[in-house]
């Protein structure tokens, strides 16, 4: 019997793989030697980490398009209070419901019933800002200089009809000077019957509106109108997107200070017009002057007439100042305080200028005819008093 202490086993393989093994040592072997291979195959993997190279490709894309791209710089007064207050056009074909809309927007703001729309029409819309509205008429001369001075467009668009060449005309003019805001305003929504159909034509405009503006452009649907304003909380939900939008400072804005005249007046001599009538006209325009600064040097283009130099130029008090921010402290615009300055639009009865104030007094009283029998008998009897008729005016038949 062998003895168990003097047998010899046979022992284990040595392992050819792992991190003691064989392989591990050929792969130390080759890296002190410098004939290691790479782990990558560069042509298969181009990256380590896809990620983080996404994030510095776009970071690098991103500083080439500033160093491309200049930000413009908006050279706009920076208090607000100074600043004057922001054009929004009303766009749209015949009969979309542009008027309708800015008496909706002045009746919200103001809580005043304007009657015609003509002209710009400015109005303070909270503590700390106001706007002016203006209305685009169908023409292509006026939608060009509409396109130049518009802040934020609302395109009115007759749900009904669709999208007409006159929306699209001036969709163009407005990518050739700047582009600004627009806001899409879908009008006579009650025209449709079924809710199926006016689901499906919210959609098709929808997605047009944004293939002409870009992806995600905010819009508005308004439905019927009751005593010619539309509903109040269709309104008051789009004034408060009108109160939030900021203004995208424009290269036209900022190298071309211009004028949106509230009012004009021709203030030439009246005798200088009957001896000559073809005599050169001395005309007075009243507004704020936007964009850049203007100086009495710079000629002043009229559309649709050309240029002519500036004689004149007066700075005039606020017409339509914003409320003291230190009054009572609130943040909301009280109804006393809630202004609006139409001067075009027949809105007020009293009217001023630089040299006078005008006072319309819209219907005059005269003295009724038994009224000036009476009076004559007391005067030719004497035993009546010499009284009038008790309407504060005088009795000699002319109301004055």
């Amino acid at each position: 019997m062998a003895d168990v202490d003097a047998q010899a086993n046979r022992g284990h393989k040595a392992v050819k793989s792992g991190r003691g093994g064989k392989a591990a040592k050929a792969d130390l072997r080759d890296k002190k030697a410098g004939t290691r291979n790479e782990r990558h195959n560069p042509r298969a993997f181009s990256v380590a980490n896809i990620g983080r190279t996404q994030r510095t490709i776009q970071r690098n894309l991103d500083r080439s398009q500033r160093k491309e791209y200049v930000p413009l710089k908006d050279r706009r007064r920076e208090r607000e209070v100074e600043a004057p207050p922001p054009t929004v056009v009303v766009m749209g074909p015949t009969g979309v419901g542009k008027s309708t809309l800015i008496r909706s927007l002045v009746k919200l703001y103001t809580n005043h019933n304007l009657t015609e729309v003509t002209g710009p029409v400015t109005v303070v819309t909270s503590k700390k800002r106001r706007m002016t509205l203006l209305e685009c008429p169908n023409d292509t001369a006026a939608m060009l200089v509409c396109a130049k001075v518009a802040d934020l467009v609302l395109l009115c668009v007759d749900a009904k009809f669709g999208f007409e060449m006159e929306t699209f005309e001036f969709l163009n003019m407005l990518q050739v000077h700047g582009f600004p805001k627009v806001m899409g305003v879908f009008t006579h929504l009650d025209k449709f019957r079924t809710m199926k159909n006016l689901r499906k034509t919210k959609k098709l405009l929808k997605h047009r509106f944004w293939t002409e503006i870009y992806d995600g452009a905010k819009m508005f649907y308004f439905s019927g109108a009751v005593r010619d304003k539309y509903l109040k909380n269709e309104v008051r939900q789009m004034a408060l997107h009108m109160g939030r939008v900021k203004f995208r400072p424009l290269t036209w804005r900022n190298t071309h200070p211009y004028l949106l005249a509230d009012r004009h007046e021709d203030v030439t001599p009246p005798g200088t017009v009957e001896d000559d009538p073809n005599v050169d006209r001395s005309v007075a325009f009243y507004g704020w002057v936007r964009g850049c600064n203007m100086r009495p040097s710079h000629r002043v283009h009229v559309p649709g007439l050309g240029d002519f130099a500036i004689s004149e130029m007066r700075s005039l008090d606020d017409p339509i100042p914003l409320p003291d921010p230190d009054g009572d402290g609130s943040k909301s615009l009280s109804k006393k305080e809630t202004t609006l300055f139409a001067p075009l639009s027949n809105v007020g009865a009293v009217s001023y200028d630089a040299d006078a104030v005008y006072i319309d007094i819209g219907r005059v009283n005269y003295t009724k005819r038994e009224n000036l029998e009476l009076s004559a008998r007391g005067g030719e009897g004497g035993d009546d008093d010499d009284r009038g008729d008790g309407d504060g005016e005088d009795d000699d038949g002319n109301g004055e």
